[in-house]
């Protein structure tokens, strides 16, 4: 695991393969360095007309590689745009880092003399490092780039045990991102229910987190008729991972769910062709909140977490389920499918019932749920969904600190009309009439939530897979989406309760 260190001093003298520094256009044009003020002075005064010159225009993520050629100790500066120097735009400078990162091929040391003035510019710097310091290389035969490992911040707060413990969380939630991010790259046929089901075992028995698995079986008995029918399709049936962290010392008590489609094919409601392609990453949900509670675990938060993983594979066969059936979820629901490919939203369901029954104080699903919700928010910000006013608007404010955006969105009532509009069953599956359709899913989410308890909704469709061009610390493929908005959230009601 790549390790962070904290120092003082000059980054020009550090003993690294290269260094991190910040530029920034200023109103006139021109572009100037705004940190490492040793490595600028070792270039001489002429160093931003070296910079211009290189092309460099301060565009936030711009990156622009010059070799000391023996003025440093590091033998290769790579200076890298922010976005503004406001002190409380953490943002600003994990992106940056990401950015700077991301293009450090053949580095295995580096130096980050970033901003890094406070507590939280510290673990933005070290979150950017780490989160940009991705590649996904299982398949590739080809000789890969050698892994970074050592990342030094130079910091006034080199000594200071808030800073140190910042950098631990950083790597903590960093590796769990990024396994998050293993597991949505895998190859579907790779990582089908009951493989994913015995990782997100490894997983939490390395965390010391409990860990049971429903197969299909357990889940025909227990009737959770969501999953059974989703997975039924398929050759590879369909599984329930329950996850259990139970500290001595918890007072509160959170529950996340998150949907598991291992690959969505769209069952007998097929899916085009191109519509596949990215398919895998249907389980982000599930991965995000596994990968969530082994990294809460880790960090020894006071906080108890139940996590459910639901898992199924949605493909079209005799055995499918098809459009007009009636399936009876968890807790006896009855549920008309009208869209095959609206499966997500069924497997969730059984898993928000057998969550409510563990009567938590707070409860989140998080799901790659809707192409709706991309329309209404482009792919980089997620849904918010949710029962409780306060909640709604909390949780974007959570996700902002924890550097993802998300935004609320309502949930209203005419929808509830619509779901509970089925003819012959309790509720309608599909929103026939197209339009709002992840509001719609969320009023179906909704009535599975047990009575009293405060649930919201994550969809995670558009930012959960990054099919165009890396940017900031965000790579190509899975992105890991939510885990750090569900790390953040279980740290501050640990730390409020």
């Amino acid at each position: 695991m790549t390790s962070i260190n904290l120092r003082k001093g000059p980054a020009s003298k550090s003993g690294t393969d290269a260094v991190v520094i910040g530029i920034v256009k200023q109103e006139d044009g021109t572009v100037v360095p705004y940190s490492a003020d040793d490595v600028s002075a070792a270039f001489g005064r002429n160093f931003a007309g070296i910079l211009t010159s290189m092309g460099a225009t301060g565009k936030p993520g711009e990156i622009v590689k010059l070799p000391s050629a023996g003025k440093l100790k590091p033998s290769l500066v790579v200076a890298v745009g922010l976005d503004n120097v406001d002190p409380a735009d953490h943002e600003s400078i994990r992106r940056a880092a990401g950015a700077a990162s991301r293009a450090l091929a053949g580095c295995t040391s580096v130096t980050y003399a970033l901003p890094a003035d406070t507590v939280e510019q510290v673990r933005a710097v070290a979150d950017g490092a780490m989160l940009g310091n991705y590649e996904f290389t299982r398949y590739k035969t080809a000789d890969q780039r050698p892994p970074v490992d050592e990342v030094v911040i130079i910091t006034a707060l080199a000594r200071d045990k808030a800073a140190q413990s910042a950098t631990k969380t950083a790597q903590v939630v960093a590796r769990a991102v990024n396994l998050t991010r293993d597991w949505i790259n895998t190859p579907a046929g790779d990582f089908v229910p009951a493989v994913f089901a015995d990782a997100a075992v490894a997983a939490a028995k390395a965390a010391k987190v409990g860990v049971r698995v429903l197969d299909e079986a357990a889940l025909q008995r227990d009737g959770l008729g969501g999953l059974i029918g989703v997975g039924q399709g398929s050759a590879n049936p369909p599984r329930l991972v329950k996850l259990t962290y139970r500290p001595r010392r918890a007072k509160t008590h959170l529950a996340f769910v998150g949907k598991g489609i291992t690959f969505d094919s769209g069952g007998l409601s097929l899916k085009r062709g191109d519509g596949m392609m990215t398919m895998k990453c249907d389980m982000s949900g599930a991965a995000a909140v596994v990968a969530a509670v082994t990294a809460i675990a880790d960090l020894n938060l006071p906080i108890r977490v139940t996590g459910y993983a639901c898992l199924a594979e949605n493909m079209p066969s005799g055995n499918a389920t098809r459009p007009g059936d009636v399936l009876t979820m968890a807790g006896g629901k009855t549920v008309e499918v009208l869209n095959t490919d609206a499966e997500g939203r069924l497997v969730l369901a059984d898993g928000l019932v057998k969550a409510s029954e563990e009567q938590p104080d707070l409860l989140i699903d998080v799901a790659t749920l809707t192409g709706a919700c991309i329309v209404a928010l482009g792919a980089r910000v997620a849904g918010v969904m949710s029962n409780d006013d306060a909640l709604l608007h909390e949780i974007p404010r959570i996700a902002e600190r924890a550097g993802e955006p998300m935004w609320p969105l309502p949930i209203p009532e005419e929808m509830a009309d619509k779901v509970r509009a089925s003819k012959i069953a309790d509720l309608s599956q599909h929103n026939t009439e197209g339009a709002g359709g992840a509001l719609f899913a969320a009023a179906f989410l909704r009535e599975f939530v047990g009575e009293g308890i405060s649930w919201a909704h994550l969809d995670i469709a558009g930012p959960a897979f990054n099919d165009a061009e890396p940017f900031g610390y965000t790579p190509k493929g899975g992105t890991g989406a939510s885990v750090r908005t569900l790390v953040q959230l279980a740290t501050e009601k640990a730390e409020s309760r």
